[in-house]
């Protein structure tokens, strides 16, 4: 069944070394700031001082340094178009981290499709894949963004800037589930999914353009939980067919 044309498909690359992403606050912190719901729908004002706030906290910035040190990575912010709004937070922290550490921000590559997974389930997530445009040249890349769940996202941008020869050399989000900090599956986990679900990983690979290996930590948890691989085919399914996530 090809519920993804292969331009819908996301691009993923081997983990290799990726190191873990460096969550700055905690998501309690982060939601309930005054400035939050206004700064991810639009307000550019509003998430700046949501990022000055958060950001003056002891050990965020000392974080961010012990990614770029010794380097000078262009940030990349994830540019998110949620249901009507663009999220403009990644943005904001993307401007800051420039300011405090003299690095460039490249914002020609974006996000291509919309996919709106504030809030939504873990099936959605997976079956609606955010896609990535633009050129990337050779060198480092810092990835920001403002929140890390499955990483789904993260993975992709990732995918996006090494497959075209750029070398991401970490990953920055405002706030995030701590569980969900290591992007790379666990050998256990991806030995755990293949035990159970033998019989989805070639269909997985044809929908989506890649294998167990290069599901998130997360991703495959939420697979391995999930009852059977009929139940995951019918979800996916479903959802793909309500809409593959194609530009508003």
């Amino acid at each position: 069944m090809q519920l993804l044309a292969a331009d819908r498909q996301p691009s993923r690359t081997a983990w290799g070394d990726t190191p873990p992403v460096a969550i700055l606050a905690s998501e309690t912190l982060t939601k309930q700031h005054p400035d939050y719901a206004a700064a991810k729908t639009g307000d550019i004002e509003a998430a700046m001082s949501l990022i000055d706030e958060l950001m003056g906290r002891r050990g965020a910035l000392r974080r961010v340094s012990m990614l770029v040190r010794r380097l000078s990575p262009t940030i990349v912010p994830v540019h998110a178009v949620e249901s009507n709004s663009i999220n403009v937070i990644p943005s904001a922290l993307a401007q800051y981290i420039g300011g405090a550490f003299d690095l460039s921000v490249e914002y020609s590559i974006l996000q291509a499709n919309r996919v709106s997974h504030t809030g939504s389930s873990g099936y959605h997530r997976l079956a609606t894949p955010p896609l990535f445009a633009g050129n990337v040249e050779p060198g480092d890349y810092l990835i920001v963004d403002d929140f890390v769940g499955q990483g789904g996202t993260l993975a992709n941008i990732r995918g996006h800037i090494q497959a075209q020869g750029g070398h991401v050399v970490g990953l920055v989000t405002l706030t995030g589930k701590k569980r969900s900090a290591t992007l790379a599956g666990e050998s256990q986990t991806l030995q755990d999914l293949r035990a159970q679900h033998a019989a989805l990983e070639d269909w997985w690979s044809e929908v989506f353009g890649y294998g167990f290996a290069l599901l998130t930590e997360s991703e495959a948890r939420y697979l391995l939980n999930s009852p059977d691989v009929d139940t995951i085919r019918a979800r996916i399914a479903e959802i793909a067919r309500e809409g593959d996530g194609r530009p508003g």
